[in-house]
């Protein structure tokens, strides 16, 4: 009976010493995978990036962290597409190398194998979901919010001499040339949007605000003018000058035409799902104000929430290249078949998450969908593994 017992703790030590190994290297070709999709894209958005510093005058040090707090967010994207390729990677290794032949050979099931991978796909699934829900809307509300104090903005950069700017929103400055010291000659500012009425104090009630300035310097976050005129149009078309010697235009008030208010996907989940709880009060809620309205609240939760339902019914499919027989006809072309297969799931869960926010039934049935194929999926694995049992 000891002795029994003994070969059995062993069976077990051996059959987790698998288990454990094909869980690491199915994540180990998982995290390979996501961070090349994630390095590559995280480069091209970087280039795109580059546009904050030359358009907009933020510093290399915004550019740096921007760039940094959309890093999860683009690698989440990658995640359902690096698990189908990492498992069709690693099955195709075990294969090669025979560890497949001796994985069988210490009696271990296919069920068990195909529940591996299922359990890998739930976990892959649960820390989509936490960084879709918490994560991801944190960092690029936070990335947005970088934008919104415009502290560390370089206006040398954003001014070029002898061009019009109208980086700004409502206001267009000109510049004839600037010297050595980098001082601004020949200045022109033309405000449109009331921005100068809360910086300049001769100013006024203004609708329509024109400076010329023979020399001008940025001083911290502020551009001092130097013996120029204000010209001002009120709202009652009164033209007023004024002269100045010397003049100060603090910076931080002005507002680029970039988008600098949270968009859907920067808000957080908490605050969506209040907007669909409260979308019958009369209480306006803050990041509520979507112009899409209560469709794109659900859509945008129902991708959260949905998407990484998808992951198990791709390991359910992937399974199936468990109970081909070698010996089959054509048996080169199943990884082909099963990736293609696989691969258009993806694609028509993204295609019809777009659908969602339409109608709450198209919504639930995005939710179900992935549950009732699995389902239906890893019966016909089951059976066909049990059938395989039979026949031996």
């Amino acid at each position: 009976m000891l002795k029994l017992a003994l070969d059995r703790h062993r069976i077990l030590m051996l059959k987790n010493k698998i288990y454990n190994y094909l869980s690491v290297e199915i994540l180990k070709n998982f995290i390979t995978i996501v961070l090349t999709f994630t390095a590559i894209a995280w480069t091209v958005r970087a280039v795109n990036f580059l546009d904050l510093m030359i358009e907009d005058g933020y510093t290399a040090n915004v550019y740096f962290k921007y760039s940094i707090l959309n890093l999860s967010t683009i690698a989440t994207r990658f995640v359902p597409l690096s698990f189908l390729l990492s498992l069709i990677i690693s099955l195709s290794k075990f294969e090669r190398q025979q560890e497949m032949m001796i994985i069988w050979s210490a009696g271990i099931s296919k069920i068990k194998i195909v529940n591996l991978f299922i359990l890998i796909a739930f976990f892959l699934a649960f820390i989509q979901i936490i960084f879709n829900l918490i994560i991801n809307p944190f960092s690029l509300n936070e990335s947005r919010s970088l934008l919104r104090s415009g502290d560390d903005r370089q206006m040398s950069s954003i001014i070029k001499s002898n061009d019009f700017s109208d980086t700004f929103r409502g206001i267009t400055f000109y510049v004839s040339k600037k010297n050595s010291n980098n001082e601004l000659l020949n200045i022109f500012i033309r405000d449109t949007s009331g921005n100068l009425n809360a910086v300049i104090s001769e100013v006024g009630d203004s609708s329509d605000t024109t400076i010329f300035a023979k020399k001008g310097i940025f001083l911290d976050s502020k551009l001092v003018l130097f013996n120029g005129t204000i010209q001002t149009l009120n709202k009652k078309n009164t033209i007023k000058n004024f002269l100045f010697q010397k003049t100060e235009l603090s910076i931080a008030n002005f507002s680029t035409r970039g988008i600098v208010q949270p968009k859907i996907q920067e808000t957080s989940s908490y605050n969506l799902f209040k907007c669909l709880l409260n979308k019958n009060s009369n209480v306006i809620l803050e990041n509520c104000s979507f112009e899409e309205g209560n469709n794109i609240v659900v859509e945008n939760l129902t991708r959260r929430l949905g998407m990484p339902l998808y992951i198990p019914l791709i390991a359910t499919i992937v399974s199936f290249l468990l109970i081909y027989k070698k010996e089959r006809k054509l048996n080169f072309l199943k990884k082909y078949i099963v990736f293609i297969l696989a691969f258009l799931v993806l694609i028509s869960a993204e295609i019809f998450v777009r659908f969602s926010g339409f109608s709450y039934i198209n919504s639930a049935l995005y939710f179900f969908t992935p549950f009732v194929l699995t389902m239906l999926l890893y019966s016909v694995i089951a059976k066909k593994t049990n059938s395989t049992k039979v026949n031996k």
